[in-house]
C-alpha cells in the first residue's frame, strides 16, 4: 500500500562564480567577494580619460591641452582578463545572463566614486545605440541589457530609443582614431528631450572615446547640463 502523504524532496542547485567556480552565497550576484576583491580598478586614473595619471580627481596633462566634452568617466577595469573575457561572452557568444552581474560591478564602481568624489546621480541613462540591422544580426544590444537594471537600482529615467543610429558604419575595431571620427560624424540622432537634464551616457567598451565624444557633443547641443561616461572597460 502506498501512504496517502508524499513527503517533498527539495533539491537546492548552488550557483557557482563566473570567475573561480566557488558555490556563491548570494547567487544573482554572479561574482564572488573574492574575486571582486581584484577586479575593480583601484589604480589612479584621470577622471576625464581614465588613462594612468597620478591625481583621481584632477584632469591629466592630456585633458588639460584637450578637455573632453564629459564631466567624469567611470569604469570599472581595464580591458583584460577577467573581465574581458566576460564582456566577449556576453556580446559575441549571448551569454546574456551576465549583463546584470556586469551591470552590478559598474554600478559598484561608481558608489565608490561617489563616495569620494562629487559625482552627480543622473536623471537619465542612455545607452550607446546599435544600428537596427546589427542589432537584428546580434539579437540585443549589450549597453542596452547593461542599462536596464542601472536604471532600475539607481531609479533613473531610461528609454532605449533616446538615441538612434541613423546609418550603419563599419566596427570601430580595427580603425584608427582619426578614421573613428569621421566614420561617426551625423551618424547619431537625439529623439527624446533632454534639456536641463544630468546623463550617464553608457557603453560596454571604451577604446579612443570617438562615440562617447560625438553623443556627449549631441546631448550638450540639445540642452543638457551635463554628460557622465560609464563603461565596463577602459582600453588602454
Amino acid at each position: 500500500m502506498f501512504s496517502s502523504s508524499r513527503k517533498k524532496i527539495m533539491f537546492t542547485i548552488a550557483s557557482q562564480c563566473w570567475l573561480c567556480r566557488q558555490p556563491l552565497y548570494l547567487f544573482h550576484h554572479g561574482i564572488c567577494c573574492f574575486c571582486l576583491r581584484n577586479l575593480i580598478n583601484q589604480s589612479s586614473c584621470c577622471i576625464g580619460c581614465g588613462l594612468p595619471s597620478t591625481q583621481r580627481y584632477l584632469l591629466c596633462g592630456r585633458c588639460l591641452r584637450d578637455p573632453p566634452c564629459w564631466q567624469s568617466l567611470t569604469f570599472v577595469s581595464h580591458y583584460q582578463p577577467p573581465i574581458s573575457t566576460l564582456i566577449k561572452k556576453m556580446k559575441f557568444d549571448g551569454v546574456t545572463q551576465l549583463a546584470p552581474i556586469l551591470a552590478r560591478l559598474l554600478l559598484l564602481r561608481w558608489l565608490q566614486e561617489k563616495h569620494y568624489g562629487s559625482m552627480i546621480k543622473p536623471q537619465r541613462i542612455i545607452s550607446t545605440p546599435l544600428h537596427k540591422y546589427r542589432c537584428w544580426r546580434r539579437g540585443f544590444n549589450q549597453s542596452d541589457l547593461l542599462a536596464r537594471p542601472l536604471a532600475r537600482w539607481l531609479n533613473c529615467d531610461y528609454h532605449p530609443g533616446s538615441l538612434m543610429r541613423l546609418y550603419p558604419t563599419p566596427s570601430q575595431r580595427e580603425l584608427s582614431a582619426t578614421t573613428r571620427r569621421k566614420n561617426l560624424r551625423g551618424v547619431f540622432h537625439c529623439t527624446d528631450n533632454v534639456r536641463g537634464q544630468h546623463l550617464a551616457l553608457l557603453d560596454d567598451v571604451i577604446t579612443t572615446g570617438s562615440t562617447m565624444k560625438e553623443m556627449a557633443k549631441l546631448l550638450l547641443a540639445q540642452g543638457a547640463t551635463s554628460v557622465q561616461v560609464w563603461c565596463l572597460c577602459r582600453t588602454l
